[in-house]
């Protein structure tokens, strides 16, 4: 399992890798990329989950950017917001939220109709859709197993933000479709017991956890 520390700014969901592709943290989300690339080398198509044992930890932040770092080497990208109750992803990539997961998974749309286009090349979004009054029983479903399994061949890399993993069950239906997850956890703010725990809850979903990211100051 790789460990990666990262700075970040204190403005929140911001595209470093995007806004300031020069930058040393951008340099560090580069880093990031290519670890993630070395460890998965062998597998075609990828399928990661990016999760944080607790809020405010940074992870969609993080998503986002190694997202975009990972087209500007003319990758395909799909970002999948999981996250069915505090969805963040729309608003980093300006997007609409709706339609989104949610209505696909509801029977209601096709991925196709919903997966939209970002400024970034190479880069796509599936937004959130509407927060459901269901959302663990609907990302555990057989629909969203068959979703990842239609669209993981048509892009180099798919990434999903889910939300922290100690407070719900989504994040352990999730990691089961996933390839891979990696755990984001902030400096002096997760508790050591919180990195355990939600390392113990991952292996114990037996999901392969392939790194964490240290959100540190900048």
């Amino acid at each position: 399992m790789g460990k990666w520390r990262i700075g970040t700014s204190n403005k929140g969901r911001n595209l470093v890798t995007y806004l300031y592709p020069h930058s040393i943290i951008s340099e560090q989300f580069r880093t990031i990329r290519t670890n993630i690339q070395f460890i998965n080398r062998e597998k075609k198509h990828m399928v990661l989950l990016i999760t944080s044992p607790d809020r405010y930890e940074g992870k969609t932040t993080m998503i986002g950017n190694i997202a975009v770092s990972i087209a500007n080497q003319k990758e395909k990208v799909l970002l999948i917001d999981a996250n069915l109750r505090n969805p963040a992803l729309h608003q980093m990539f300006m997007s609409a939220q709706e339609p989104g997961l949610t209505d696909v998974l509801k029977g209601d749309a096709i991925q196709e109709e919903v997966i939209v286009s970002t400024q970034i090349p190479g880069l796509k979004l599936l937004p959130s859709g509407k927060i459901p009054s269901n959302p663990s029983e609907l990302l555990g479903s057989d629909v969203m197993k068959n979703l990842i399994a239609k669209v993981s061949p048509l892009y180099d890399v798919i990434l999903i933000d889910s939300p922290c993993l100690l407070d719900v069950t989504d994040t352990k239906v999730l990691a089961n479709v996933s390839d891979g997850v990696i755990l984001v956890v902030k400096q002096g703010q997760t508790k050591a017991e919180h990195v355990y725990n939600a390392k113990k809850t991952l292996q114990y979903a037996k999901s392969n956890i392939i790194g964490t990211i240290l959100n540190g100051s900048h």
